[in-house]
């Protein structure tokens, strides 16, 4: 299996994101995902992780979306610090496994306009991947040339990075099992064309970065350029990967 892959762990999936739990990780659910990666060795792989409850809190309490000026630039350096730090227990999970993952820190190499990167600078990832390494890149605030800085999300990033570097198989491991419609059920399958008939429902857990609703735009974008992802719950991280059915919801082109 040597297709390129993202996978995307979302933060409520490696962080307790509720109200009151700030700066709490899931360390055996990145445990359990290490040890499910650490059995396809070969497989040229990109992981993107959500900033949950290491990074939303700060970045609302300095109003990091609204724009930065000298006021609330030290917004910038907390919001940053915080999703590190979640980064780093990530990296150390994964390294724990045998897994030669490499931090990269969005904040030093990427630059947006008005909340959208802009031209990204993938050159470096693409040849960490085809030395077997993983890069763990993650949701982080980032300069902005209108705003001042802005964040820039992990499903954001997916999009970017799958398009930039031409991956073949994208994956959101999330803490429920797919796209959910107002009565429970899964969403099977979503296309540009159907997604109007869909209703979702709100989200109760801080997010700056658009929720669902936000995660869904940047994968329908995903899509419009061909490239079809799959969200699923995490315990089906071993499905995913092994190309197998895991209940969840895949966004596809329309002419697939």
């Amino acid at each position: 299996m040597r297709n390129r892959t993202i996978l995307k762990l979302g933060g409520s999936v490696i962080t307790e994101k509720s109200a009151g739990s700030a700066g709490a990780i899931r360390y055996d659910t990145l445990k359990a995902i290490a040890r499910n990666l650490a059995l396809y060795p070969d497989m040229p792989l990109l992981i993107v992780h959500g900033a949950g409850s290491f990074g939303h809190p700060q970045a609302k309490e300095y109003h990091i979306q609204e724009g930065v000026t000298r006021e609330n630039r030290k917004g910038i350096f907390e919001t940053h610090q915080a999703v590190r730090e979640l980064n780093t227990a990530v990296i150390d999970a994964l390294r724990s496994s045998g897994i030669e993952a490499v931090p990269i820190h969005p904040l030093h190499g990427c630059e947006a306009s008005d909340g959208i990167l802009i031209d990204p600078v993938f050159g470096h990832l693409d040849r960490m991947i085809s030395l077997g390494l993983v890069p763990v890149i993650h949701g982080d605030v980032v300069m902005d040339r209108v705003r001042g800085a802005c964040i820039v999300s992990g499903d954001q990033l997916i999009r970017v990075l799958a398009e930039g570097l031409g991956m073949d198989r994208v994956g959101l491991a999330t803490d429920v099992p797919g796209l959910l419609e107002c009565d429970g059920s899964v969403v099977r399958e979503l296309r540009r064309s159907t997604a109007h008939q869909v209703t979702i429902g709100n989200s109760g857990h801080i997010d700056v970065t658009g929720g669902m609703e936000g995660k869904i735009a940047e994968l329908l974008a995903l899509a419009d350029h061909g490239i079809r992802s799959e969200m699923f719950h995490v315990s089906q991280v071993d499905a995913f990967l092994a190309g197998k059915e895991h209940g969840g919801t895949r966004i596809l082109p329309e002419e697939l």
